[in-house]
C-alpha cells in the first residue's frame, strides 16, 4: 500500500519562519475541525531548514485536509514562484518524522 505525500520546497528569499508558523496555522486550524487528537493520530509531516522543504503525509482523510490548509495558507502568503510543490507516493511501512524541527 502506497501514501501521498507532498513536498513543499522553499526559495532562499523565503523567510523560514513564516513556513513553520504556516504549518503550525494550519495544524490549528484542522485540530479545530477533527480535535488534538485526531490531529495527532492521523496526520505526519515533516520539516528540514537546511534542504528548506516541509513535506505532508496526506494519506488519511485528516492529513489531506492538513495539506489543503496548508496549500492554502502558503499560496495566499507567498509568490507562486516562492515554492515548488511535489506530490509522490511512499511505500507503507515507511515514517516520517511528526515534529517540527527547531
Amino acid at each position: 500500500m502506497t501514501r501521498t505525500m507532498y513536498r513543499y520546497r522553499f526559495e532562499r528569499d523565503v523567510p523560514f519562519e513564516d513556513v513553520e508558523t504556516s504549518l503550525l496555522l494550519a495544524l490549528w486550524a484542522a485540530e479545530s475541525l477533527y480535535g488534538e487528537t485526531q490531529v495527532r493520530l492521523e496526520t505526519a509531516f515533516a520539516v528540514d531548514r537546511r534542504r528548506r522543504i516541509c513535506v505532508i503525509d496526506a494519506g488519511s482523510p485528516v492529513g489531506s485536509d492538513l495539506n489543503r490548509l496548508f496549500a492554502g495558507f502558503i499560496h495566499r502568503e507567498f509568490r507562486g514562484d516562492d515554492c515548488r510543490i511535489e506530490r509522490f507516493n511512499l511505500e507503507a511501512g515507511l515514517t516520517i518524522n511528526a515534529e517540527v524541527a527547531a
